[in-house]
């Protein structure tokens, strides 16, 4: 395992933080504090230093400090240290707002692309929005799923973006014309090549993820069996290859361009797929158990790839827990942050009460967040 762990962390006009700074030793990181102080502010700083938008999803003119009165959020920044396999690096990302809302990016202190952050870290996250995750839509569990993917093949958010950039082109042409076939059989073949690519890379990511389950035998935490219902994730499940999904899934999205077109939406692809999960013991749908089973069972999923990510020949990957902790019983909290332990990775937990923390003394680095003192050692 290659150790990774941000040293430290400075904000600049983001957020709730017109400026902090945080010296960090590489143990997990728990934050305690009321509601509002900043804490998850905080995490998805940490969010950010992967290529996207952060465990928020927010858009970048939405994350900058304003003061009362002004009309936008400022520019902002976040720079960090990192300790890896190769030393401390220097990290940077933020906004600038002249000519328009633009990402920055800096490694070394020499502007990058965002995909280049992707070679320094890798990241788990777990927020309070993926309680519902078993009774939402299936939108909502793909993105969860893609966000695991991503963790460990960098390159499938990529291969997502050409997907959906693709499919919404192809609608235009379908629904408000003219419907060139020419330009529509152009359209369909990328979205046959970079669908067979996300549909083979959620079939390895799910087998591995059922693997890892298996591997870690018992656990305070609920076993979860997993499958794939979407029909092409279901065939590189299966084995199909990626020239196997293509030649496919082409053929299929010109035979539907009808369909589609009455419909207004693509009504075949790997964007309809969808991720089942099964608590095992009691062999019933997660939709079906009861809240804290159901947070349980993700909590599970994340440790699952976390702990397959830690072994792998790359950057052990960061976890963020936002208001984990106060969801589980006593015996899994203590068994949660046993597992932080066993794993070697920096973690960041968040809570309302400093208590929930009491396993991880001496084990961890705690933080106090006041909404006017701002952050304190605790």
């Amino acid at each position: 395992m290659t150790v990774t762990a941000l040293t430290r962390i400075a904000l600049r006009d983001f957020r709730s933080y017109a400026g902090a700074e945080v010296i960090l030793d590489g143990r997990p990181v728990w934050l305690a504090g009321p509601n509002g102080a900043g804490k998850t502010n905080l995490l998805e700083a940490v969010s950010l230093l992967i290529p996207g938008r952060g465990l928020r999803g927010s858009a970048l003119n939405e994350m900058g400090r304003r003061a009362p009165g002004e009309p936008q959020g400022r520019p902002w920044a976040i720079s960090v240290s990192l300790r890896g396999a190769e030393g401390e690096t220097r990290l940077g990302t933020g906004v600038e707002l002249a000519g328009g809302v633009r990402r920055v990016v800096r490694v070394e202190g020499e502007p990058a692309p965002p995909g280049r952050l992707s070679e320094h870290v890798r990241q788990v996250w777990l927020t309070p929005a993926q309680d519902r995750l078993f009774l939402e839509g299936a939108a909502d569990r793909r993105r969860f799923l893609d966000r695991l993917v991503y963790a460990a093949e960098p390159a499938h958010a990529a291969h997502v973006q050409a997907y959906e950039k693709a499919m919404r082109e192809r609608m235009r042409l379908l629904t408000d014309g003219p419907a060139d076939p020419v330009w529509l059989d152009a359209l369909e073949a990328r979205l046959a090549q970079a669908g067979a690519l996300m549909a083979a890379a959620r079939a390895r990511s799910v087998a591995a993820l059922a693997a890892e389950i298996g591997r870690r035998g018992d656990r305070p935490f609920p076993q979860a069996r997993l499958s794939l219902t979407g029909a092409w994730e279901r065939l590189a499940a299966e084995g199909a290859g990626l020239d196997d999904l293509e030649t496919r899934l082409a053929p299929a999205l010109r035979e539907a361009r009808t369909q589609d077109a009455a419909a207004g939406r693509a009504l075949t692809g790997p964007h309809r797929g969808d991720l089942a999960v099964t608590h095992v013991e009691k062999d019933r749908p997660a939709a079906e158990c009861s809240t804290g089973e159901q947070k349980a069972l993700v909590l599970n999923l994340v440790l699952a790839q976390a702990a397959r990510l830690a072994r792998a020949d790359a950057p052990a990957p960061i976890l963020l827990l936002d208001e984990v902790a106060a969801h589980l019983d006593p015996r899994r909290r203590t068994a949660l942050f046993d597992e932080i332990e066993a794993l070697g990775l920096q973690a960041f937990l968040t809570g309302t009460d400093a208590m929930l923390f009491d396993g991880l003394a001496g084990r961890a680095q705690g933080f106090h967040v006041d909404p006017e003192v701002g952050l304190t050692t605790a």
